[in-house]
């Protein structure tokens, strides 16, 4: 049955798309062809026009835009037209425009982009409009919208085709609009501060300054092997020496890691460094823009995220790790003296570290399970160990932590700073300590890069710096759930069924008469071995207790700290969410998951994984594979409603 409706719904879109083809044909065999037409004069926008009313009542103004209602009445029709900066509604009338237009102007479709040219006047229900004097067809659409009532809906499908989310869906727009006006507020405080925008390479031969997994590339006219950058560090300290005294830099940087609501493999940095300045000075410059920044853009310092208020006016709550930890886990980390202690205390907390971990990573993982969740209201984390904090100056009254924090919201990291190690001794010992770790499984720890310790034996200054998740600010300060919500072109995972150059369906743009069918994949299953079936039988009252339901997946992400683990919130037709963890991460992305109707065990207890209360299973196939073990997350028709129960 939900074939025939989907292969229904196919064959009237098919029809709509021939009609618009013909409309196109017609005017191109008349010799009006609105693709041969290249400018077209606008003198107002919409939210212009509303704003000036009084003065611009009974005056002539020329708008354009995409057409997207329309409400034919005989003699005179009403339009609605979507511009830049929003809706306005035009009236059409035959006796003002001319009988050939006024045709011409009822065969146009929704989606179609025209030039309008009217007087500004108030209809008798109050509504500011457009009488046209002229339309004109600009551009036809060929493809057909979104129904109107339910917009575009599908988050997936929104996060692919930007371009309708942005047409069909007006918050998504603002939202876009304000990341644009986050950034120019952050560039005019840092300009007023006397800082330096600078660029520098993506494509480089070593890719350090963070701790992550770089993509590799080869560059074939030197036939070298390069990285795109996961850090803009190196590059900037490097200027420094160099006596660009306040310098910064918005990029991307690219990270070889995994997809959820807050990661992306390429996303938006801000780096700063200013000389003669430690820490605290960037924690004061940190406070001082954040608040610039929320005033100027959304014209209060008081911010709500997912419900929760978070006051940027108030002075910033300043810890250092240790004093974080005994606070929120009750662990006096200053009474921690040997590594055989951190791990006593890390097993009686269940904590699970690795054979590599030393004391300070140990303190870290305390910090990472116990205290970042409460760090809702704007944090400073001070005072790192120095095993996680390779570039980093030691504190010299304390030689085993360094003069670095971490800026928390919403019990995220917003930013990381240093007092810059300047020390080119120092840092060679630190390289030397990551190529260690490197050789012993690290993907994400540092290589020696001998140019950087050249420009600190030329000479740094005493430096500060800061790294600034851009995409997280935005995040906050428009309240969006998740990164691809502010990420124009968020990466996707190229579809079975998709032209994999870009996303669209290798039919869409071809006209319907074309389409053809496809022979179904042909699969070979000829080296799948699968698990022997059970000889031991199970009465039927006993299997009749597993309570077996399709689930809708509202959200998945990645767990914290485990590689295996992702976290499903589940709709279970309750009305109450449904939290699932299923160690799939090797097999699934989370933002491959997000939609789907997935059949699930709801009766099972509760089980405690990574802290996380676990309420059910999901059912997955499993079979081999020349040796290797192959997963299969059962996934059903979507018009399968959330609830129903399998029997």
């Amino acid at each position: 049955m939900g074939a025939q409706q989907n292969n229904s719904q196919e064959q009237d879109i098919n029809h709509l798309r021939q009609v618009r083809r013909d409309k196109l044909a017609e005017l191109q065999a008349n010799g009006q062809d609105p693709f041969q037409i290249t400018k077209f004069d606008v003198t107002h926008h919409s939210k212009e026009v509303k704003d000036h009313f009084e003065e611009l009542e009974g005056k002539q103004v020329v708008l354009a835009g995409r057409i997207m209602s329309k409400r034919i009445m005989g003699k005179a029709s009403f339009c609605n037209i979507l511009d830049l900066q929003g809706n306005i509604q035009s009236y059409v009338a035959r006796d003002s425009i001319g009988e050939d237009e006024y045709k011409a102007f009822k065969k146009m479709d929704i989606g179609d982009i025209v030039g309008l040219a009217g007087e500004v006047f108030r209809t008798k229900t109050g509504e500011i409009s457009i009488h046209a004097s002229s339309v004109t067809l600009l551009s036809k659409s060929l493809q057909v919208l979104p129904e109107k009532f339910h917009g575009l809906t599908d988050t997936d499908v929104r996060y692919r085709q930007r371009y309708v989310d942005l047409i069909m869906n007006p918050e998504v727009k603002d939202t876009f609009i304000k990341r644009s006006k986050i950034l120019s507020s952050i560039r005019r405080y840092l300009d007023g501060q006397g800082f330096m925008e600078v660029e520098t390479p993506m494509l480089v031969s070593n890719a350090g300054g963070a701790a992550a997994r770089p993509f590799m590339t080869h560059f074939n006219a030197l036939d070298e092997d390069f990285k795109l950058r996961i850090s803009l560090e190196l590059y900037l300290k490097r200027l420094i020496v160099g006596g660009m005294e306040r310098v910064y830099e918005i990029g991307r940087v690219f990270r070889n890691e995994g997809l959820d609501t807050r990661h992306n493999p390429e996303f938006t940095l801000m780096e700063l460094y200013q000389a003669y300045t430690d820490y605290n000075g960037m924690m004061d410059l940190t406070e001082n823009m954040y608040r610039h920044v929320a005033q100027e853009v959304l014209g209060t310092t008081v911010i709500t995220y997912n419900g929760v208020e978070m006051d940027l006016g108030k002075p910033f709550t300043r810890l250092t790790m240790v004093d974080a930890v005994k606070k929120y886990a009750g662990v006096d980390w200053n009474e921690v003296t040997t590594l055989e202690d951190a791990q006593k205390l890390a097993e009686e907390h269940h904590i699970e570290y690795e054979a590599r971990h030393k004391k300070g990573d140990i303190l870290n993982l305390f910090f990472e399970e116990f205290v970042e969740e409460h760090l809702i209201q704007p944090t400073f984390i001070m005072d790192h160990p120095v095993e996680i904090s390779p570039l980093t100056k030691r504190k010299p009254e304390n030689p085993d932590y360094v003069e670095r924090f971490e800026f928390f919201m919403n019990g995220w990291e917003m930013a990381n700073a240093y007092s810059e190690l300047n020390d080119p001794i120092d840092q060679r010992e630190r390289f030397k300590a990551q190529e260690e770790l490197l050789a012993q499984g690290d993907e994400e720890a540092n290589t020696t890069d001998e140019d950087f310790l050249n420009a600190l034996e030329i000479g740094m200054p005493p430096t500060g710096g800061i790294g600034f998740g851009i995409d997280r600010m935005c995040m906050l300060l428009t309240d969006s759930a998740a990164i691809r919500d502010v990420l124009l072109f968020p990466t996707m995972k190229s579809l079975g069924d998709v032209n994999k150059k870009n996303d669209v369906n290798n039919t869409a743009s071809e006209a319907p008469e074309k389409n053809v069918k496809t022979e179904s994949e042909k699969i070979d299953f000829s080296k799948v071995k699968v698990e022997p079936l059970f000889e031991e039988f199970v009465d039927f009252d006993t299997f009749s207790k597993s309570d077996f339901r399709a689930v809708k997946v509202k959200e998945c992400v990645a767990v914290p700290k485990s590689k295996k683990l992702l976290q499903f919130t589940l709709d279970d037709g309750t009305g109450t969410d449904r939290t699932i963890l299923s160690g799939i991460h090797s097999f699934y992305e989370p933002e491959e998951l997000v939609g789907k109707t997935l059949i699930a065990i709801t009766n099972l207890p509760p089980r405690a994984m990574m802290g996380i209360d676990s309420c059910g299973m999901l059912l997955s196939a499993i079979h081999e594979e020349e040796g290797e073990e192959k997963l299969h997350l059962l996934m059903v028709d979507d018009h399968i409603p959330a609830g129903a129960k399998l029997y």
